[in-house]
């Protein structure tokens, strides 16, 4: 009887080889290391997000440009296009990376939006990313 082995990643064989640097930048040291593909493809995802055009040299259209819907006001539909934009560009950008849900909650006290992303990296566990904007 075959027995099925999940996906891994080759780089995640030698546990003491750091792939990348975390986000956000909060270590004691001065910047935490990611061990582990999923947990850089999960910081790579945030830094594309907090990233507007033209802000990375030799690539203008990487990023979400998010700085377009900054003074807009929270309604239904600013929430429903920037959810879309979100969704489509992410999809474009990492094609490795299965959206299961995406949601905006916004917070009108305090006029910030509450991302959340439950992605599935390389047919592995559902991973969950929460940003505030």
């Amino acid at each position: 009887m075959a027995i099925r082995l999940p996906n891994k990643n080759p780089l995640d064989i030698n546990k003491r080889v750091a792939i990348g640097v975390a986000i956000p930048f909060n270590a004691d040291e001065v910047f935490k290391s990611n061990y582990t593909t999923i947990e850089q493809i999960k910081s790579n995802i945030i830094n594309f997000i907090l990233t507007n055009n033209n802000e990375r040299l030799f690539n203008p259209n990487y990023g979400s440009n998010l700085r377009a819907f900054l003074f807009e006001g929270i309604t239904e539909s600013s929430i429903d296009a920037l959810e879309i934009k979100l969704n489509n560009d992410i999809k474009k950008n990492f094609p490795f990376v299965d959206i299961s849900l995406l949601t905006l909650t916004p917070m009108y006290d305090t006029n910030t939006v509450q991302l959340d992303i439950n992605l599935s990296i390389y047919n592995s566990n559902i991973q969950n990313i929460q940003i505030t904007l």
